[in-house]
């Protein structure tokens, strides 16, 4: 009794695998691979900097595989390899389709000579960006690009309402700080308390600029208890200085915030 009921499902395994087996093959591309060929590509995405025919020219070697053939992890990997291209989503359609969403790169900012940031702060490189206009230029060490996004991040915060506008922000591999602002002065910022320094500079920024039509060439704010500021003047007032625009020379003003430890403002990095 016992050994019919096991010959019994013995046969019944054996059947459901006759059966089974060469559907799970066509739905895996094992048999029958060049059935219900793909013919059809359906795109989406921005076509900003990458083209339908470069998406397209990527696919191809898929086109013409069989439906159930097509490996649409293999889709993903050739799109993503396009220059510009963030990542890219693939999937099939009944009967001949696969369906593409892709998406760009969105730059958010300029690393160093020749990469870009983007929007999810991944630093990537791709050629012909030298059109692009308006990035913010930052850089820095690569193991502390996170923090060089965040210092700016802060910056344009800080520096909101104050008709400041920072274009620039660089760290040195020593760890000092420096900005640009979108009139060309530098700001030396340094390495200690950056954040204090700068607020220590903008809350004294408004009674500065009261009554002055020039703007700052540089500002230094690597002191103890103060800062130094040199302004531009018009062309033609003096001799220019070196160190600036060539149509431009600079007088300087060093304002000290009182400390009763020190008279003069002591200068560190």
């Amino acid at each position: 009794m016992r050994g019919s009921f096991l010959l019994k499902l013995i046969a019944w395994a054996i059947a459901i695998t006759l059966v089974a087996l060469p559907i799970v093959g066509v739905l895996n591309g094992w048999f029958a691979s060049d059935r219900w060929p793909v013919t059809k590509l359906d795109v989406h995405a921005e076509f900003n900097h990458v083209s339908a025919e470069q998406i397209r020219a990527s696919v191809s070697p898929h086109l013409g595989e069989g439906f159930f053939a097509v490996n649409l992890a293999d889709v993903r990997a050739a799109v993503a390899k396009l220059p510009w291209v963030e990542r890219a989503e693939a999937r099939k359609r009944w009967p001949d389709v696969i369906e593409l969403t892709v998406y760009e790169q969105q730059p958010y900012a300029r690393w160093g000579e020749d990469r870009l940031i983007n929007r999810h702060g991944q630093v990537f490189q791709v050629s012909g960006t030298e059109g692009l206009q308006g990035l913010p230029e930052l850089s820095g060490p690569d193991d502390r690009l996170d923090e060089v996004i965040q210092f700016h991040a802060d910056c344009l915060k800080e520096f909101s309402g104050s008709g400041l506008i920072v274009t620039a922000v660089a760290l040195s591999p020593r760890g000092g700080w420096t900005l640009r602002l979108a009139s060309g002065a530098s700001i030396a910022v340094g390495r200690d308390h950056p954040r204090e320094r700068l607020a220590r500079f903008l809350d004294a920024w408004p009674k500065l600029a009261a009554g002055r039509a020039d703007t700052p060439a540089y500002v230094d704010l690597r002191y103890a208890n103060g800062f130094a500021v040199r302004w531009a003047q018009k062309p033609g007032l003096g001799i220019r200085d070196s160190g600036f625009d060539a149509n431009r020379r600079t007088d300087s003003v060093a304002l000290r915030i009182p400390n009763p430890q020190s008279r003069m403002p002591a200068l560190h990095s």
